[in-house]
């Protein structure tokens, strides 16, 4: 029996009680300052109104003003803020961290390092915890396809765990495996988090379609729809990811890893469950796919924003973060000013008002790919 607390009170966050207290697991659920009113249900009705269920058997809830109360003890601390947060949340614990815990992000983003590099969120939360700590604290994040619905209502659901170090993620694996959440385990943490965070801005680039559809009208009388320009559009993504995660190969991260020697085993990693199974759930519905329809319809991102006051537009936010940090690769001399097409239509989309038009002879290589 493990004592976890889960800090972040959203679906997600939420959702990864349900195996740990089917486990037998210790849990305390902390709001943060967002979720004082989720927080009072939970602890009057012990009813999650966002996830619409019942909390498990034995989570307490606590708001975020009795977060030093609740990590009390933990062995094991789940970041559930949104990406927006990786600096708020390692602020809000390093007070009261201490040597041996571990803290695993469900988090999904990426910040623009001043180097050009791409910082995954563990890290961003370990910079703000204090040094004398940092060092003795195991890092981790989940990736992979899992809709926090279908967990917290014990669907079948596979993902991946992700560790510098192997004994960490193995050690999560087991403190939250069930015969309902399968997970698998690598030591390719930052492959992973890059999967992770990239696949919501590429999302975006699959829900144009439809909005492309139904700016030209809609099903046609025959019931054509544009499942081949999303499909290609999907392929396009998978590609991209991969070689985003084959640059980051060359990183320090990646010292003695296949992805450092391997694009094909960066692009496989890609299509597995942290890219391609990841990102096939999210475009299945949800606020990313969503987006990326009103943007194909022809909203600017600024209009599309304020039609989704409200929402967290991770994707979005991803796309501004690799509009920074492309001119700085290229500039290097480690990403070719040809490559990466999809995204860079993305970032003239959401960064400069850019019209949704895809560069489909662009895609996989152009025309001398086969």
């Amino acid at each position: 029996m493990v004592d976890v607390a889960i800090v972040g009170a959203g679906l997600m966050g939420t959702a990864t009680a349900y195996p740990l207290s089917d486990n037998g697991h210790r849990v305390r659920l902390v709001g943060t300052h967002l979720d004082a009113e989720i927080i009072r249900r939970c602890k009057e009705e012990g009813y999650h109104p966002r996830l619409k269920r019942q909390l498990p058997e034995g989570v307490q809830p606590y708001y975020v003003e009795e977060i030093g109360e609740a990590l009390a003890g933990v062995q094991v601390i789940v970041s559930g803020v949104n990406s927006l947060g990786a600096h708020w949340i390692g602020k809000a614990l390093a007070p009261h961290i201490h040597p041996g815990q571990a803290v695993i992000g469900i988090t999904k983003g990426l910040e623009a390092g001043a180097d050009g590099d791409l910082v995954i969120l563990p890290d961003v939360l370990r910079s703000e915890l204090p040094e004398g700590v940092r060092d003795q604290v195991g890092y981790a994040a989940v990736g992979g396809p899992c809709i926090a619905g279908e967990l917290a209502g014990r669907r079948q659901s596979c993902v991946v765990f992700g560790s510098r170090q192997r004994e960490t993620a193995e050690m999560l694996a087991g403190v939250f495996r069930t015969g309902y959440y399968h997970i698998w385990t690598t030591t390719e943490l930052v492959g992973l988090e890059f999967c992770a965070a990239l696949k919501n801005a590429y999302t975006l680039a699959v829900g144009l379609s439809a909005g492309i559809l139904e700016s030209r009208g809609g099903v046609d009388a025959a019931g054509a729809y544009m499942h081949n320009l999303a499909a290609a559009t999907f392929a396009q993504s998978v590609a991209e990811i991969g070689r985003v995660v084959e640059i980051a190969g060359r990183s320090p991260d990646f010292a003695a890893s296949a992805f450092a020697a391997s694009a094909f085993a960066a692009s496989a990693f890609a299509a597995s469950l942290p890219g391609a199974g990841d990102m096939y759930v999210t475009s299945v519905g949800g606020r990313t796919i969503g987006l990326g329809r009103l943007l194909g319809l022809g909203h600017s991102y600024s209009e599309a924003r304020q039609i989704m006051a409200g929402e967290t537009l991770e994707g979005a936010e991803i796309v501004k973060v690799m509009s920074a940090v492309l001119p700085r690769l290229e500039a290097r001399g480690v990403l070719g000013a040809g490559e990466l097409p999809l995204m860079r239509t993305l970032i003239d989309i959401i960064v400069h008002a850019g019209k949704p038009e895809l560069p489909l002879e662009a895609f996989f290589g152009g025309r001398g790919w086969l």
